[in-house]
């Protein structure tokens, strides 16, 4: 079942139409379960929507229970909508932080594919006004030093206090949890697309 989000962390945007999120859902769920249970790379099509043509950041979540089971993505656009949702599909399943999906677990898996917006850089002084612009809509990527880390927006549903978020992306990024202060910060809107369940 494919369901279009609209609560406050799904940002809609006019580029893409139903018919371009359903074609990308349908192909996602089925490059992950060819992949799981064959181990082939499904072909993109020749023929798909214009919309998915467009370089976007694609990031592709995988839930087993409502738990993070696997979370990869390609955050600036260098390849169509389409084509980076395949490759962070696959990838998504093989997530080092776990073991790779197997087929049997296909059943309770969940996916999320969230298309990111170009990032917006963040101006500020000082904390406090930092604090005030942050829009818990939005990701947010940190660099400093040559180390990068990013949250997408859904992860404020889980660190829902601003300065517990940047200091877990500070960490993230393999920086101390106080060094978001002076780093460079950008946000940006992504557009979530969720299949509850899709093999059940």
């Amino acid at each position: 079942m494919l369901i279009l989000k609209k609560k406050k962390f799904d940002i809609q945007f006019k580029f893409m139409k139903a018919e371009a999120k359903k074609f990308l859902a349908d192909f996602v769920k089925k490059v992950i379960k060819t992949w799981v249970e064959s181990g082939k790379i499904l072909e993109v099509p020749k023929e798909f929507p214009e919309e998915l043509k467009v370089k976007k950041g694609v990031f592709v979540t995988l839930l087993k229970n409502k738990e993070l089971r696997g979370c990869i993505g390609i955050p600036y656009p260098v390849a169509s909508i389409l084509e980076s949702a395949r490759e962070v599909a696959i990838l998504a399943t093989q997530d080092p932080r776990f073991f790779p999906l197997t087929k049997d677990e296909l059943k309770d898996i969940s996916i999320e594919i969230s298309i990111l917006e170009q990032p917006r850089k963040i101006e500020f002084k000082n904390e406090t006004e930092l604090l005030k612009k942050l829009d818990k809509k939005k990701g947010l990527i940190l660099k400093k030093r040559g180390k990068e880390a990013l949250f997408l927006p859904q992860v404020w549903k889980i660190l829902k206090k601003k300065r517990l978020f940047l200091s877990e992306l500070a960490l993230k990024a393999g920086l101390n949890a106080n060094e978001w202060k002076d780093s460079e910060l950008y946000e940006f809107e992504a557009e979530i697309i969720t299949l509850d369940r899709p093999y059940a």
